[in-house]
């Protein structure tokens, strides 16, 4: 039998079918918007039941006010109309304040939570996604945000515990910018502490202190000279961290 050369295999037209793309399998579809609030609305209620009252007292009232103020102009239907998206709109806001809080209960404790805390701040700070000074055997840490009211440091552990922790690094950051302003926050539920759910409303109450190009050049500065602690690969635990020591010898 004769072998089949490559003009003897039927050729594809111009117009020929290309090969269907794959579909992407539901496991990996993203949850649409609705459902997505609905999520978030079940985790809510769980930790705060009272979210749904709040949420309709919020509907309902505005509703009232678009209706008797409609009554009052002899429109009542154009009001009623603008009033009830209106309505879902403050429930909405709502509901996203309380499971902002009710989120922050749920790590409160947990490692990293002070970070995450930060993390909500809105543009115009300068976060570091790892501590900048931890004890990994207490598990204590101290995390950093750089604004316009200067250098900010979240403590994340008892006042006590964490005390030297924070006051070794503002030493550190004194020495380098000693004409920087530096914040020191503590986070918890005792006297002098904030709650997780108002760091980053404390944090934007701040007074300005720097313009927006000195904000960036402290940023720098602090990046240039690095941090007190042993640089952490990502993706590592940095309260799981250790020294290595043939590095340290230079080895």
């Amino acid at each position: 039998m004769a072998n089949r050369t490559d003009s003897d295999a039927p050729k594809r037209g111009l117009f020929s079918r290309k090969p269907k793309a794959e579909k992407p399998s539901k496991a990996n579809k993203q949850p649409g918007r609705l459902k997505q609030i609905g999520q978030v609305f079940q985790m809510t209620r769980r930790n705060d039941p009272n979210v749904v009252w709040f949420m309709l007292l919020a509907f309902l009232g505005i509703v009232a006010v678009g209706l008797a103020v409609g009554l009052l102009i002899n429109n009542w239907i154009t009001l009623l109309i603008i009033s009830i998206p209106l309505g879902v709109l403050a429930a909405t806001f709502i509901l996203s304040r309380r499971a902002e809080r009710a989120a922050f209960s749920q790590i409160e404790g947990q490692p990293g939570a002070s970070g995450a805390a930060l993390s909500v701040l809105r543009r115009g700070w300068i976060l570091q996604d790892q501590p900048v000074a931890v004890n990994p055997r207490t598990q204590d840490a101290v995390f950093r945000a750089v604004g316009r009211p200067g250098i900010v440091l979240v403590t994340e552990g008892p006042s006590h515990r964490v005390r030297q922790l924070v006051e070794s690094e503002r030493r550190r950051l004194r020495r380098i910018l000693p004409n920087v302003k530096i914040h020191v926050i503590e986070t918890g539920r005792g006297e002098g502490q904030v709650e997780l759910s108002k760091v980053a409303k404390t944090v934007q109450k701040l007074k300005k202190e720097l313009t927006k190009q000195e904000v960036s050049a402290v940023d720098k500065r602090l990046q240039a000279l690095g941090s007190s602690k042993l640089p952490i690969p990502k993706g590592v635990d940095p309260f799981k961290a250790r020294p290595d020591r043939k590095a340290m010898r230079g080895r």
